[in-house]
């Protein structure tokens, strides 16, 4: 029961989108009428400017975080090493975050929430993988690529540094929601018409 609270809890904190509720609130705009029609921190940077980018990344890291830090609180250590209320509210977080129940289900693609929650089930598998995030996007500028290897390399490493195999499934699945959501970037990568990131003011 208590894993199942987790997972309402998060998803409810994942579906408060950021860039939504900062672009409503002080910019009137909402960011999925604008650019990609992504509620995220890269559409919001194109759309609203570099001060609401940051503002849209930090709440998205800290929902994810709050979400396993809840999660972690209600069901306890289920299993020797096992957390899986923390995974499954992480993991709520992100869903909530790509359909949010406050916005008509249309959210953004969970990558800013995904790491956050990456980073509090396995630290040093999440920084391997931001390393690479931050490696694919140097050398090619695009975010979408750099977010999908990261996701893809996230299940890998938790496998290679031997995390329980719990933790593992939850970072499968937090990869194939991350491939899911860029289906439509796969198509434009594949075409040669992705945007590059670029930090021309809107």
């Amino acid at each position: 029961m208590m894993i199942i609270l987790s997972a309402v809890a998060g998803y409810l904190l994942g579906s408060a989108n950021t860039s939504l509720i900062l672009g409503k609130l002080f910019y009137k705009k909402d960011v999925r009428q604008y650019g990609s029609g992504n509620a995220g921190a890269t559409n919001t940077l194109r759309t609203l400017g570099k001060t609401a980018a940051l503002l849209v990344v930090a709440g998205d890291f800290v929902k994810g975080m709050l979400a396993c830090l809840i999660g972690r609180w209600l069901a306890g250590e289920t299993s020797a090493g096992v957390w899986a209320g923390e995974y499954a509210a992480g993991l709520m977080a992100v869903i909530g975050h790509n359909w949010p129940l406050y916005f008509s289900f249309k959210g953004g693609k969970g990558v800013m929430s995904a790491f956050s929650v990456a980073v509090m089930l396995s630290p040093f598998a999440a920084l391997i993988c931001l390393s690479g995030f931050i490696l694919i996007v140097a050398v090619t500028r695009y975010v979408s690529l750099g977010s999908m290897v990261g996701g893809i390399a996230f299940p890998v490493m938790t496998w290679i540094l031997g995390e329980p195999l719990f933790l593992v499934l939850t970072a499968v699945l937090l990869a194939v929601l991350i491939i899911f959501r860029h289906f439509s970037n796969i198509r434009r990568l594949v075409a040669g018409n992705e945007k590059k990131l670029s930090f021309k003011q809107p």
